[in-house]
């Protein structure tokens, strides 16, 4: 069970990572749309550049394990304030499984949040 385990936290981080990494650089190739979009929920474009790194240097941060702890906590936060600003549940079935997602997500990196990276990590060598 030992292995099984130093395997999924790595696996793990992947999994909540992959999405972040290329949202972040999804955003970059479509800025104007993404930035748009921000405005139309009421957030302002400028704050656009702060997301891009946060998801992309983030999600990498994640994936190696490095300062997994405080960087999941504030990805927990970011799940659930961007399901409460940009999926509306209430308005039909594919926005309500969006919020769900991103509920979930925030679920697993409060994990992270509590146990750490796990193994093969940049924080467990430390």
């Amino acid at each position: 069970m030992d292995k099984l385990q130093q395997f999924s936290a790595p696996l793990g981080r992947l999994l909540l990572s992959i999405i972040f990494i290329f949202a972040g650089v999804g955003k970059i190739t479509d800025y104007v749309t993404t930035q748009g979009y921000m405005e139309s929920v009421g957030v302002p474009g400028m704050l656009l550049p702060l997301v891009i790194a946060f998801e992309v240097l983030g999600g990498i941060a994640i994936l190696l394990g490095y300062k997994a702890r405080p960087i999941a906590f504030l990805f927990a936060g970011f799940s659930i304030v961007s399901a409460i600003l940009f999926h509306q549940f209430w308005t039909d079935e594919s926005q309500m499984i969006s919020f769900m997602k991103n509920i979930s997500i925030a679920g697993g990196f409060l994990m992270i949040f509590s146990h750490g990276a796990g193994a093969y990590s940049i924080d467990n060598k430390r």
